[in-house]
């Protein structure tokens, strides 16, 4: 079994580090700041943005002959096998996918994040582990980070080995270390001749890390005479001496998953192979997921399509009561749901992902929002398809063929679904991450008042300085355009929701501001109530993308307009009644009483209620995993490549 050296850091530390690798300027405009403000900024979102001509038809022509391709894939086979068939990693090699968004210089595709989005889908589709190895590999994998800061040395050396077939995987993650890499342990110690760094460490949950080529390897520099220090970014071969992969970890979903823990002892890298300078690692693994977390809404879209599809084929063939179980009313809001959903899903990644293309705003806080809203909105979907198909839902797909009955995985899309809610930034870390992003010109304005350290004095100052900046903010809440009963007429019958938009928007911004008021400092700990403005900025966020996104639609003319204003319509009216409930819980909840149980809990004060259960430390029971019945008895795995990673990178 892996195991790592610990090191202790206080809250303290970890939020300074945190807090350092942030991008701290906002040179761009950013649509969901603004609107975080009370501001709504509909100029920033409308027109819908759409890909030029020369871009769609660049990437609708890679799509048709990736398409071909995905069609001759079973995704069956790599959910019996658990490991996805070296052709199908061939032919994903030789048709470019593994250069999507690789600039043509280095051989790769070109593809805009538009393209790239939709490649992962059709991907994504024919089985998600396909788009895991994919997305893995460019959107946090080598690719992304060198086009952010690599120098150009580096690109030329690296991006066309990974646009030919070379995977890459992305090494942060450790045995005790999550969401807190203010506790890295793994090492990276110059060597003495200067000309190298040592590294040492564990990794876990490395994706693609079986079968990778090429790491991005996060490590602490020690700080020294003439070394900067800090967690840094190296570019590692995996197959240099002092790298092992312990294990292949298996999951509840993407069987085919490439993922394990590596072990790094002693492993030398060049100096020329720092991505950055020493201790940028953390700033650049973040800038990268700005654009790498719309993977993840792109794959849940595709998963909410295929929900939509299935549910309409069964709801409308399977008669019970003399009726088909769509017309029944229970299944029929189910339906409503799903197919509503996927509109607005779509909306939100297209939207973000051409902002992202044109570069024209800051879409830090938007990625964010449409990889926190989309994986639980996706998971939400999968659920009500499997109610919809009842017994056969739960059933497995392999099971149905058994017995002559189509073979629909909607139970695996359960399964599949469920890590994007963990991946790349958990929920509950992805609202953290989005309050501070939302509260960024508050704790400007305010300083010392939310610095829990500061003196009287200090906060005493702070507060002149931030009265200034509130009574020429606050005031600008309490109207706007969304109380005049004429404004957005262009919107037609959507025109109430974007009014609806707008309240909203400054309703939250109010709450914000008295909750800063009545916590202040201690605003940091109230996670439910950061965490419920966030996810009513999400919905927000979605109702806007889904009405300037059908609204666009009925500006191209042709049925698909008024359809897409029906289904932007009634996306709009159930989010709009969890909006409210959101806002009805950020004063009326149980949070402090729920803190109080989850303390007691911890101390023990509830054991009594674990009786009548076997006891996991016993070694029994169903849910005893690995490391309570001892050490794996799976041999280590010393790189072994797929083979079309080795034949690939070297065509």
């Amino acid at each position: 079994m892996a195991t790592a050296a610990k090191v202790d850091a206080t809250e303290e530390q970890a939020r300074q580090l945190v807090e350092e690798s942030r991008e701290t300027t906002w040179a761009k405009p950013s649509f969901a700041k603004e609107m975080f403000l009370g501001r709504f900024r509909l100029d920033l979102i409308h027109p819908y943005p759409r890909p030029s001509a020369e871009d769609t038809a660049k990437y609708e022509a890679y799509l048709t002959r990736l398409r071909a391709f995905c069609e001759t894939i079973d995704g069956d086979r790599i959910e019996a096998e658990g490991r996805i068939p070296t052709e199908y990693v061939e032919g994903l090699a030789a048709l470019g996918c593994f250069g999507l968004k690789i600039p043509e210089e280095y051989g790769g595709q070109g593809l805009s994040q538009v393209g790239y989005n939709k490649a992962l889908m059709l991907v994504g589709s024919a089985h998600p582990s396909l788009g895991v190895l994919l997305s893995a590999h460019q959107s946090i994998g080598v690719p992304e980070p060198l086009k952010l800061a690599g120098t150009d040395d580096q690109k030329r050396e690296f991006l066309p080995r990974c646009a030919k077939g070379a995977v890459s995987a992305f090494l942060l993650t450790e045995p005790d270390v999550g969401s807190d890499p203010a506790r890295m342990a793994s090492t990276a110690t110059p060597t003495a001749d200067g000309e190298a760094y040592e590294l040492n460490g564990v990794k876990l949950w490395t994706t693609n890390g079986v079968v990778a080529e090429l790491l991005v390897v996060m490590a602490r520099v020690p700080r020294s005479d003439g070394h900067r220090g800090g967690i840094s970014a190296f570019i590692v071969e995996a197959d240099s001496p002092g790298i092992t992969v312990e294990r292949r970890n298996s999951f509840m979903g993407l069987r085919g998953i490439e993922n394990g823990v590596t072990r790094l002892h002693e492993v030398r890298v060049p100096k020329r192979n720092l991505v950055g300078r020493e201790g940028d690692g953390l700033k650049i693994a973040l800038t990268t997921l700005n654009a790498g977390r719309l993977a993840i809404p792109a794959m849940c879209t595709a998963a909410a399509k295929w929900a939509t599809k299935i549910g309409r084929e069964w709801s409308a063939t399977r008669v019970q009561w003399g009726r088909p179980v769509g017309e029944h009313a229970a299944v029929g809001q189910k339906l409503s749901f799903i197919t509503a959903t996927t509109f607005a899903l779509e909306a939100v990644l297209d939207l973000s992902a051409t902002m992202c293309d044109e570069d024209r705003n800051d879409i830090r806080i938007e990625a964010a929002l449409a990889k926190l809203w989309a994986s639980e909105m996706s998971c939400a979907i999968a659920d009500e398809l499997v109610q919809i198909r009842g017994g056969r839902g739960y059933e497995s797909s392999a099971s149905l063929r058994a017995r002559g009955e189509r073979a629909v995985a909607a139970e695996q899309l359960v399964r599949d679904l469920r890590i994007n809610r963990i991946f790349e930034g958990s929920s509950e870390i992805m609202r953290l991450l989005i309050a501070r992003e939302m509260a960024d010109a508050h704790m400007a304005a305010a300083g010392a008042l939310v610095d829990r350290n500061a003196e009287l004095k200090d906060k005493a100052k702070a507060a002149v300085g931030a009265s200034g900046f509130y009574a020429k903010w606050f005031p600008q809440l309490a109207v706007g355009s969304g109380t005049v009963p004429a404004s957005f007429g262009e919107f037609g019958p959507l025109a109430r929701h974007m009014r609806f938009v707008e309240r909203m928007s400054r309703k939250q911004a109010r709450a914000l501001m008295y909750g800063m008021a009545r916590w202040q400092a201690k605003l940091e700990y109230k996670q439910g109530f950061l965490g419920r403005i966030v996810d009513i900025g999400a919905e927000l966020f979605a109702m806007a993308a889904s009405c300037v996104r059908a609204q666009a639609e009925v500006l191209k003319g042709g049925p698909e307009g008024a359809a897409a204003q029906e289904l932007a319509d009634v996306f709009c009216r159930q989010s709009r009644l969890r909006v409210q409930r959101l806002f009805d819980a950020l004063w009326d909840n149980t949070d402090d009483a729920d803190t109080e149980i989850a303390r007691g809990l911890l101390d023990g004060r509830y054991r009594w209620l674990e009786a009548g259960a076997l006891d996991p430390s016993e070694g029994t029971g169903p849910w005893i995993s690995d490391w309570q019945m001892g050490p794996s008895t799976e041999p280590n795995l010393l790189r072994p490549f797929l083979p079309s990673t080795r034949a690939s990178a070297s065509t």
